[in-house]
């Protein structure tokens, strides 16, 4: 009878154990953020001058939400455009001659390596000015798991569509997640 009460505990405690690694893996999983790679406009995929008024990069940006470590890809025709990130205030101007980063491949995928606001303009004369410009605002993942988006006089930019409801349950669970496995420990 003793026998059994020791052999009960030493496999409840092995099985408390394993339950609280695996919380602790799901925790760890659920967290992980996976990098998506969006091409900028959208299925169309075309950097390049807007074909209507009725269409701008900057109001399909804020329908993304986009996070540190996401890339974005810009498609266009190698040799008669090109891809320039620069600061606000080249962008607000059309300013090509200083940018930060010049792309001119036809196939430009850029890294999203900070936080904030990132600008990019055509290089082509002219075409920034017809509307060949994005504004997009970067966030942490932990801001796009946990927290609201960042409001658009944060960083000055556009406003960036809320997270699903799934990205806050996924948050949640994980939490709960680590709650419960360290609650079994004890």
């Amino acid at each position: 009878s003793v026998q059994r009460v020791l052999n009960f505990k030493t496999m409840a405690s092995s099985t408390s154990l394993l339950v609280a690694i695996f919380f602790c893996i799901s925790f760890l999983f659920f967290l992980s953020v996976d990098a998506n790679e969006v091409t900028v406009g959208g299925k169309s995929g075309d950097w390049k001058i807007p074909s209507s008024s009725s269409f701008s990069f900057n109001e399909w940006a804020q329908k993304s939400r986009f996070k540190v470590g996401d890339s974005i890809v810009f498609r266009y025709e190698a040799g008669k455009d090109s891809v320039l990130q620069v600061t606000r205030e080249a962008y607000e101007k059309c300013n090509t001659t200083s940018p930060k980063a010049s792309y001119s491949d036809g196939n430009t995928k850029v890294k999203l390596d900070q936080s904030g606001p990132v600008y990019f303009i055509s290089g082509t004369e002219g075409h920034c000015q017809k509307g060949q410009k994005l504004r997009l605002v970067v966030v942490t993942p932990r801001d796009s798991a946990f927290s609201p988006a960042p409001s658009p006089s944060e960083f000055d930019g556009p406003a960036v569509a809320p997270t699903s409801g799934a990205a806050t349950l996924t948050g949640a669970f994980a939490f709960l997640s680590l709650v419960l496995g360290f609650w079994t420990l004890f």
